[in-house]
């Protein structure tokens, strides 16, 4: 007679749909999306193919539950930075958007599957789009308080200039993981981005140090 209270040693409807996110992953390290089949998920997850449908309903089905995964992460972790950056901002912003890259980073397969899918599949697009109005909104936030405050002079709205920010960090990610040249070494890519970030919020404009007339060559 079997004891009770004792766990099913048999794996339950969310480990199974945890096994299937996690051999998705794997392959999407291997191949793209479009060569990986069904069969290859459920097999990865020891299931039978008619199993697979009862978690997913697609191969998309499962990268936009990764890409949920991967953005809920994202969003916890920088929910939970201090925000310290009238003590030291360049620190701070290099904190957040190490977050970005640490966690893009492991997940760079998703991240680049999700890229390309996004121009296919709407509701892919729709939760990357969202996920991005989230980060501008952050962005915009801290750079309107580092204005109030007077640590960062006026100048390109702010809004504006979260939302260029924050779509240089997705387009230099992007490069990074799919090996395009030319392309920043993942080694560098948050040094870059951080510096790119601190002189644009906090370096004073120069456009009226450029001259009004480009002079005639002599």
């Amino acid at each position: 007679m079997a004891e009770r209270g004792r766990r099913s040693s048999r794996p339950s409807g969310d480990d199974r749909q945890a096994a299937i996110l996690s051999t998705a992953e794997q392959l999407l390290g291997e191949r793209s999306l479009d060569d990986i089949s069904i069969e290859d998920l459920a097999a990865g997850a020891g299931i039978s193919r008619p199993s697979f449908y009862f978690y997913f309903s697609s191969k998309d089905d499962v990268l936009l539950a990764l890409l949920d995964q991967v953005i809920g992460q994202v969003q916890h972790r920088v929910a939970t930075l201090p925000r310290d950056f009238d003590i030291d901002p360049a620190a701070a912003w290099r904190r957040s958007i190490g977050v970005f890259v640490e966690v893009f980073t492991q997940h760079r397969a998703v991240a680049a599957a999700a890229i390309t899918a996004r121009l296919r599949n709407t509701e892919v697009h729709e939760l990357w789009s969202k996920s991005m109005q989230t980060w501008v909104g952050y962005s915009t936030e801290v750079i309107l308080a580092e204005r109030a405050r007077g640590a960062a002079p006026e100048g390109i709205d702010a809004r504006e200039l979260a939302a260029a920010l924050n779509l240089m960090n997705e387009r230099v990610l992007a490069a990074a993981f799919s090996g395009e040249t030319p392309a920043v070494d993942h080694s560098d890519v948050l040094d870059v981005l951080s510096g790119i970030w601190v002189r644009s919020i906090y370096a004073h404009d120069l456009s009226h140090d450029l001259p009004h007339e480009i002079p005639h060559n002599q």
